[in-house]
Formats: structure tokens, sequence, C-alpha cells
């Protein structure tokens, strides 16, 4: 990937290079004229004071004799303080043509469309054509970027550089690379996205934050029902116990009525047969006893390790459209079925 993001900036950088030589063999740097006394003011100097305009064609003429010596640096420096005095298409358009070769693509393509935006009559034809046709070249050697964000309040970011304060939107162009885009908001998680853009690519952007409780999901190991439904089966067990231990009292009760009435006897069969199931009813809600006290445990350390665990789940499951199926009846021909539609 570094090498796909190397390779597009070098190339951006060899169509700069080029596109100069066009226009400087091809075209002379514009030449800004102030408004001719008696005829209407025209628009790029409509409000611009006279005293204005003279100070900004002296910074304009030093500007285009560095341009010529190729000092570009100084040129695009007195290009800009013409422009703090006059807003003029001409200034722009001259200071695009120093910044090529200051490898500024991005900074070249907004003084075009400065220089462009009255027309031809400021730049003359040859130089507007060149300067559209330039504008859109550089258009398709760089990307854009287009981010939105609704939420009241945060800082929209792109390369650590603020764009805007939510709600709003942003459209711009981007050298081809790798970029950061993100959005902040104190007591929202923030919201990051990384992208490769390639020339001409687009990258549409809609940013989302959320709360760390909008986020938050709940999940048990098992059933929540499992463990109660352990120690009602626990509590159910030692019940019948319980029953069993009853039966087997009165059992031993009865053999021992029994042995008092015959004065210490040998007890007969039906009187022996009282006590022998007296002992195994009595085995048998121990046992009770012993199993549903266990299964009781068992429910109570269920239910500790069932209790809820937090997680944090992936943002863009809240934001992305859950498809939907549509089972419609097809009908004639002396045919039938059913069509299935999904919707994404």
């Amino acid at each position: 990937m570094r090498r796909a993001v190397s390779g597009a900036n070098k190339g951006t950088r060899a169509v700069v290079a080029v596109s100069v030589t066009l226009l400087a063999l091809g075209a002379a740097p514009a030449r800004a004229q102030p408004s001719s006394d008696g005829k209407p003011e025209r628009a790029w100097a409509r409000g611009v004071p006279k005293q204005n305009q003279e100070q900004a064609l002296e910074l304009f003429r030093v500007g285009n004799a560095l341009l010529k010596e190729s000092i570009f640096v100084q040129a695009s420096e007195k290009y800009r303080q013409a422009l703090a005095l006059w807003d003029h298409p001409a200034i722009h358009y001259n200071l695009a043509l120093a910044l090529m070769n200051l490898d500024q693509p991005i900074e070249v393509h907004e003084h075009l469309v400065a220089a462009l935006r009255f027309g031809a009559e400021p730049l003359e034809a040859e130089k507007f054509e060149y300067a559209r046709n330039y504008k859109t070249l550089i258009e398709n050697q760089l990307a854009r970027v287009e981010v939105a964000c609704d939420t009241p309040g945060a800082v929209v970011t792109l390369d650590n550089k603020t764009l805007f304060t939510a709600p709003g939107r942003y459209s711009g162009l981007v050298r081809p690379g790798a970029h950061s885009i993100s959005a902040t908001l104190a007591g929202y998680l923030p919201s990051d996205e990384n992208r490769t853009l390639l020339p001409g690519e687009t990258a549409n952007l809609d940013l989302k934050l959320f709360t760390a409780g909008d986020l938050t999901r709940y999940r048990r190991r098992w059933s929540a029902a499992m463990p109660w439904l352990v120690m009602g089966a626990g509590a159910a067990v030692a019940g019948g116990g319980a029953l069993l231990h009853v039966q087997s009292r009165d059992k031993f009760a009865a053999f021992d009525a029994g042995i008092q009435e015959c004065g210490g006897c040998v007890p007969s069969s039906p009187l022996a047969s009282q006590l022998n199931q007296g002992n195994l009813m009595q085995r048998a809600a121990i046992g009770g006893y012993a199993l549903g006290g266990a299964a009781l445990v068992t429910g109570a350390i269920l239910a500790y390790l069932n209790q809820p665990e937090s997680y944090r789940i992936d943002p863009t499951q809240l934001t992305q459209t859950p498809e939907r199926v549509s089972i419609l009846p097809v009908l004639g021909g002396g045919s039938g079925g059913v069509q299935a539609l999904l919707r994404f």
C-alpha cells in the first residue's frame, strides 16, 4: 500500500511539472488592470478603494518580476499581499502559477477556482482556458473527501486539522494517500476513520458519535432461567425426601406400637414389613435430601456464574441497515409460486 501511495504522489508532481512548463511557455502571467474612469465598475473591482487597487497592482508587478526569475516563494508572498488588498482573479491566477512549482496542488486548485469565478474577461480567453483545463487535470490527480456529522458540538478533524464543529458538512480535495478523519465530543466515544485514497477517488463519510451506553450490551453464559430451574428441581427432590421421611416415621411408629401390644414378642411378618418399609423410606429420604441439597447448591453457583457480562458492539452495527426479506405470491399463466425479495 505504501508503494501505491508513493506512486500516486509522484504522479501528481509529474503532472504539475509538465503543466507548469506548458503554462510558462504558452502563457505569460495575467495582467491586472485598475478600473477605468468613465466605465462601469467591474464586478471584481466593486467596493475596492482606488488606493488599494494601486497598491495591489504594484505588489502584483513585483510578484510578476519574481515569477519570471523563477523566485517562486517570494513571488507567492507578493501575490498574497496583493490579494489582501484586492481580490482580483488575475492575482489568483499568477499565484497558482507560482504555487505549481512549490508542490502545493491543493492551494493551486483553490486559487484556480477563484481565478475562474468571473469568467474569461479578467484573465483573457487564452489564460482562462489554461486555468480551466488545469483545474480539471488537478482534480483528477487529487482525491476528494466529503464528511458529514450531525452530532451538535462534535469537532471534526482531517489529519489533525479542524474542519468544522457539527452539525455540518465538508467537501474538499486532499492529496492521494493515507488520511485520518475523526469526530470527538466530551461524553461520547470518538469516531475515527482511516482511509487510503487513490487519485480521482471520493470518500463519503457520515460520522456518528455514540456514548458508551449506546454501544454496551449484556450477555449471560446460559439462559437466565436455567439456574432457577436447577434450584427448583433440587427443592422438589428435597421436598420428596421430606415426604418419604414423614412416611418412614409413620411406619416406625406402627412397628413400635405392634411390639408394645404383643409384649415384646417376635414380630410377625406383617409387622416386620412395617419396619423394612420404614428403613427403605428413610434411606430414600436421606438420598433425596442429599440430591436436592446438591441441586440447590449447584443452582446457586450457576446463578452466580450466570450474572450479566457487559461487552461493547461495533458502532457499524447501529448504522447498518438490516436486510429485509419480502415474500410475495406469484400467480399467472396456469402456474403459481412464491417470490422472495431481499432488501439491503
